[in-house]
Formats: structure tokens, C-alpha cells, sequence
């Protein structure tokens, strides 16, 4: 069974972002991107009403138990998204990966490059065997990124997320260390 310690916190780079840990300095940052109107369409979670709302999100995803970045630009320290494994499975060699992108950068390949390091690091350091993503189905943006990166689709949950009232379809990918 890995045995999981992200003290010190492992920052990751690629060509174009620091993917570092998540601090309270960055509960604006977090507010902003957990308000945003089209960075939530998908997620199903409330978005959030305060900065002390921004905090808690921030204290959950420092929990020793999961792994979260901030996605950084090199050239700038402002929050611009986030992605890390939220659902570890240390008896399975097994987590979810989950990631959001402030919509002002989609379609500029930086989910790209951000999901390829964070991948590298499940499987090279955590020594991960699988990992899985749920996605809403009508996120294909989400779905094209995962195929781009081999996840396969393994299953179609109808109404089984419950969220404002109203049940979701989820859909289950995965991928598998090679």
C-alpha cells in the first residue's frame, strides 16, 4: 500500500504553470474562480457567497488525506484553477483526479499541461496503479481532455448525484498505470 506524505508539498512545473499548494493568501483567487458562472456549470457543488466560504474550500483541500494545487502561471502567482487527487484509495492504489480552469484560459492547452504532470505524479510518485474521473456528462470539454490522455469510459450512472434539488447522470473514466 503506497504510503502517502505530501510534507514538504510536492510543486510541480510545466513549460507555462506552477501547480504549488493552496494558502489562505489565495482565498480571492478562490472566490473568483468558485463564483464564476461558467467554471461551476459542471461541478454540481454550490458556488461559494463569501471569502470565508473561499477558506473553508481551501482547509478541505489542505486535508492531509488528499493532494489539491493551485495551477499558477510562471509569470504570475494568482490562482487561475486547481486539480490534485480528492479521493484516495491507498488499499486500492487508486484516486480521483478532479481539476476546474477559470474559463478565461480554456482552450489554451494549460488543463493539458497540468493534467499530464499530475498524472505523472499519481503513477511516478504516489505509485498509483489507477485513477478515475466522474464527469457530468454534459461536460464534453472535461470528456475530451480525459480521452486526450487515454482515460476510458467505464460507466453511465443515471440520477445519481443529487444536487439544488435536481438529480444528475454522472459518468465514470478511468486509467489504468501501463
Amino acid at each position: 500500500m503506497p504510503e502517502l506524505n505530501f510534507d514538504p508539498f510536492p510543486v510541480l512545473e510545466t513549460k507555462r504553470l506552477i501547480l504549488r499548494k493552496i494558502s489562505m493568501n489565495d482565498a480571492e483567487d478562490m472566490f473568483h474562480l468558485r463564483t464564476n458562472e461558467d467554471a461551476m456549470k459542471y461541478i454540481n457543488k454550490p458556488k461559494l457567497t463569501s471569502i470565508d466560504d473561499a477558506k473553508e474550500i481551501i482547509k478541505k483541500m489542505n486535508d492531509p488525506d488528499r493532494i489539491q494545487w493551485g495551477i499558477t502561471l510562471k509569470n504570475k502567482n494568482k490562482i487561475i484553477g486547481t486539480i490534485g487527487y480528492h479521493r484516495i484509495e491507498k488499499e486500492h492504489y487508486r484516486a480521483e483526479i478532479g481539476y476546474m480552469l477559470h474559463p478565461q484560459y480554456w482552450n489554451t492547452g494549460l488543463m493539458s499541461e497540468a493534467i499530464a504532470k499530475v498524472i505523472n505524479y499519481g503513477f511516478n510518485e504516489m505509485k498509483l496503479h489507477s485513477m478515475e474521473a466522474i464527469i457530468n456528462p454534459g461536460n464534453t470539454i472535461s470528456r475530451k481532455i480525459l480521452q486526450k490522455f487515454y482515460f476510458i469510459k467505464e460507466a453511465y450512472f443515471k440520477e445519481n448525484f443529487f444536487f439544488e434539488g435536481e438529480f444528475y447522470d454522472s459518468e465514470v473514466y478511468s486509467l489504468v498505470k501501463k
